[in-house]
């Protein structure tokens, strides 16, 4: 499973949601979320100015990233920036492998 940084910035409305019923539910919906695609929140948290709440999850793939990422957004309440997390040994692997690019320009 791909694990991926999940980015919340409340709106408004959000704010008054978490406001409202605490940040235990919106833990537990993040949970509930992930859980329905096929993977597991691993750690959330909440922070002073921005982002307002951030969450890693494993997922089993981009699509169901995308899929949450599309739910998430398409709240109106929040507005989520998602962001891939390689391990060391995975950039690693990334370093070895050719890429044949050209630079603009050159």
């Amino acid at each position: 499973m791909a694990k991926y940084l999940l980015q919340g910035f409340y709106t408004q409305e959000g704010a008054r949601g978490i406001a409202r019923k605490g940040g235990m539910e919106r833990k537990t919906a993040v949970a509930k979320a992930a859980k329905s695609l096929g993977g597991k929140l691993e750690t959330f948290y909440f922070a002073f100015g921005e982002p307002d709440a951030l969450a890693i999850v494993d997922l089993p793939d981009g699509v169901s990233a995308a899929a949450l990422s599309l739910a998430v957004n398409s709240s109106g309440t929040i507005h989520c920036r998602t962001s891939v997390l390689l391990t060391a040994e995975e950039m690693d692997e990334a370093a070895k492998k050719v890429v044949g690019y050209i630079p603009p320009g050159a």
